[in-house]
């Protein structure tokens, strides 16, 4: 797949709370996606994690729901250009199931993979001390199924093709596995205040 550099479509805007190359979206929340979106039931839906962890474990809605809630409110970020600010997701912190399946010590990545089978990679790191989230509602609603619905993993300080859609499931490895996009080009890490877009950005 070929990646083309630097997107156009609307001015820059120079604004302390942007990071580099992007612009204020408002009240727009555009609708990107590597595939299709599914018919998945808030019923059908599960999470998984497993890979280099002491207890793999699989949460249903329900029990996934039992966890202790949290919320993110702030700002996220697009490859594509767009920011969205003073957004609010609900749901629960990574953190609550990380600590029921105990990540190895030699754990240093994750693989993100979606109900669809798209995947993204991300270090360890960047899904733990409170910077990550599944989430479960938006504005206080639930989730669009458009958005990722009926939950979507949330890592808001990387651009947002790091927070796959349709989560269902973490595979913890001691080494980084290129996910979708990184396959096609595509940043390792992605921090939008670096401009990470690109591999070798």
């Amino acid at each position: 797949m070929h990646v083309t550099r630097g997107f156009t479509g609307r001015p820059r805007v120079s604004d302390p709370g942007l990071p580099p190359g992007q612009y204020d979206a408002g009240d727009d929340w555009p609708v990107l996606s590597a595939e299709v979106t599914p018919d998945l039931a808030a019923t059908d839906w599960s999470f998984r994690i497993d890979g280099r962890v002491a207890e793999p474990r699989t949460w249903t809605w329900a029990e996934a729901h039992a966890l202790p809630t949290s919320a993110y409110d702030g700002d996220i970020h697009c490859v594509t250009g767009w920011s969205k600010f003073g957004v609010r997701f609900g749901g629960v912190s990574l953190d609550a199931f990380l600590d029921m399946v105990r990540p190895a010590t030699t754990a240093t990545h994750a693989v993100a993979y979606s109900h669809t089978g798209y995947t993204t990679s991300l270090p360890l790191a960047d899904l733990t001390g409170g910077r990550a989230w599944i989430a479960f509602e938006y504005d206080g609603r639930p989730l669009p199924a458009e958005h990722g619905g009926p939950a979507r993993l949330l890592v808001p300080h990387l651009y947002f093709w790091k927070s796959a859609k349709w989560i269902a499931g973490l595979r913890i490895l001691d080494h980084d596995e290129p996910g979708f996009w990184e396959q096609n080009g595509y940043h390792a890490r992605g921090n939008p205040w670096e401009e990470q877009r690109y591999s070798g950005d």
